[in-house]
């Protein structure tokens, strides 16, 4: 299946509320709708992980995430523009997406994966924000390949994206960078 076909089948499930195993810029990833607050349930049964811990959204463009928080701080552009490594900015004022993607304080993480041509079709396609975590049981290391998915994740997804679609990827989580509208900056992954 090439990688248009794939994209056509992702978008498929994730418009019916299921679960993608799909490459990213960084690390293999578990995606859905981020504005379907039952699958992105589903996603935090398949991880085994706490719905008290935030999950990565990926956008296909500042306009997008801009859809989707009431205002992007100042800092979040100029980081943007200069930055050329993965980097996931959290950004106050989340709405129009599952609660379960929104934080007790009302941000929300979103990266632009502009360095994976399969993410960037896929988010083109789809028109809007996916869940972007790491495709592991929450404890167990992050998959830098699809070689080291785990079966259980593997067998717990809706649709696995070939690997032929896996491109260049980094094989290390994103950094993590909080703004707020002050110019404010916490570095919460380096």
């Amino acid at each position: 299946m090439n990688m248009r076909s794939n994209i056509e089948k992702a978008v498929e499930v994730l418009r019916r509320g299921g679960l993608v195993l799909y490459p990213t810029d960084t690390i293999w990833g578990i995606g859905c709708d981020a504005r379907n607050e039952e699958a992105v349930r589903k996603v935090f049964e398949l991880k085994k992980r706490s719905d008290s811990k935030s999950l990565v959204l990926l956008a296909e463009s500042v306009d997008m995430i801009g859809r989707y928080v009431e205002e992007i701080p100042p800092m979040a552009l100029q980081l943007l523009e200069v930055n050329d490594a993965p980097m996931t900015l959290i950004y106050p004022g989340a709405y129009g997406i599952a609660p379960s993607c929104i934080a007790e304080d009302g941000t929300v993480g979103m990266r632009i994966p502009s360095s994976s041509a399969f993410c960037m079709g896929l988010l083109a396609s789809f028109k809007a924000p996916i869940v972007s975590t790491s495709a592991n049981v929450s404890g167990n290391p992050s998959p830098r390949d699809f070689a080291s998915v785990e079966d259980a994740v593997r067998d717990g997804v809706d649709f696995v994206v070939d690997r032929s679609c896996e491109g260049e990827s980094t094989g290390v989580s994103s950094q993590i960078i909080k703004v707020d509208m002050d110019g404010g900056i916490k570095i919460i992954r380096a």
